[in-house]
């Protein structure tokens, strides 16, 4: 039982369902990524969570990040038209945009029975007193409900030069702790799926060599 609870404990709440890269994409280094989370922030600070932890995974990789929020502001570029906000983003240097949109956020209720046994053949089935207890206390034992909640995640990473997609991934995130623990998975596992992918380059590693 304790193994079980450690490696519960050491799996991480959040995968890639799908990823793609534009044909022909090779690794570059930009001098500047701002990362922009697109919340309907109905759960306190995750908008600030989000983006600050992925500034940081970037910033460990060697990279010059920002966060929007602490840029511009909430809702920086809603009532911006769009030669307005690029030129906004091109004349502060930054020459590649990360988005964090929440797709979508689902609460689902699933029933826990009372008692989970599994035992091997011989250890009640062998006496008829052994295998009534253990049925019954499966039959009869009052189970209940938990609920969990899923988070469905699109980030986008777009060159500013042409303005055009580069990579694109698809996340879910499942019962996850709290913001702050959400935000540090999700900024780890797309950061280093953006290196696998070669999307991105370890500047620090570069610099090193």
């Amino acid at each position: 039982m304790l193994i079980l609870l450690l490696a519960i404990a050491g799996c991480s709440t959040s995968k890639i369902t799908t990823s793609w890269k534009a044909p022909n994409t090779v690794s570059h280094q930009y001098n500047k990524l701002l990362v922009l989370a697109m919340i309907k922030d109905t759960d306190g600070n995750l908008q600030e969570k989000m983006e600050n932890h992925f500034v940081g995974d970037l910033k460990e990789l060697g990279y010059d990040a920002i966060s929007s929020l602490k840029e511009y502001g909430p809702k920086a570029f809603d009532k911006l038209e769009e030669e307005t906000a690029i030129g906004k983003l091109k004349n502060s240097g930054v020459d590649a945009v990360i988005t964090i949109v929440l797709l979508d956020k689902k609460k689902e209720s699933n029933y826990i029975p009372g008692r989970l046994i599994f035992s091997p053949y011989g250890y009640y089935y062998d006496h008829f007193w052994g295998y009534q207890t253990a049925l019954s206390h499966r039959i009869y034992e009052k189970g209940y409900y938990v609920t969990d909640t899923k988070y469905f995640w699109e980030s986008n990473f777009y060159e500013m030069k042409m303005q055009q997609l580069i990579y694109s991934v698809h996340t879910q995130s499942f019962d996850p702790i709290n913001a702050v623990s959400m935000g540090h998975e999700y900024g780890m596992l797309i950061v280093n799926n953006m290196v696998k992918q070669q999307v991105l380059q370890q500047k620090k590693i570069l610099e090193e060599e």
